[in-house]
């Protein structure tokens, strides 16, 4: 079994930089898409997922300015309810877009995310002002 041993005495003292998560980020970026507004989301990791996202976001019409790690997003300008086949079917987080669209626009049309076509037999929860509700995805 490994083990690590610390000698000493001393205090520990100064700074570390936490690294942008990938998994806090995206259902953070999905969820701007619900207040309409100016949304600033700082260390945000370079990540392919990360990057589908911003291009679902900026083709559902919001729009998008990158500086460094900092993603300014303006979600007013929203004018489409359906996320993109192709971008959908790249990344299975894209589901994350789900809820937020359904409660801002009251109507979403999504594919398969990351073409998981197991989400066919599996219901969806999507959290709503009355509690939750299951979906299932269906072919049309």
């Amino acid at each position: 079994m490994s083990r690590i041993i610390v000698t000493g005495g001393q205090k520990l003292k100064g700074e570390l930089s936490i690294e942008g998560s990938k998994n806090a980020v995206l259902p953070i970026l999905a969820a701007t898409v619900l207040n309409g507004g100016i949304n600033v989301i700082k260390n945000c990791p370079k990540l392919k997922d990360v990057q589908i996202a911003i291009e679902i976001l900026k083709r559902l019409g919001c729009k998008v300015h990158i500086e460094g790690n900092v993603v300014t997003l303006d979600s007013s300008t929203l004018n489409k309810t359906e996320v993109p086949e192709d971008l959908a079917t790249e990344m299975r987080s894209s589901i994350l877009f789900l809820g937020p669209m359904l409660a801002r626009c009251k109507k979403v049309t999504i594919s398969y995310p990351g073409e998981c076509v197991s989400l066919l037999t599996q219901p969806v929860a999507v959290p709503s002002h009355a509690g939750c509700i299951l979906l299932y995805l269906v072919p049309f």
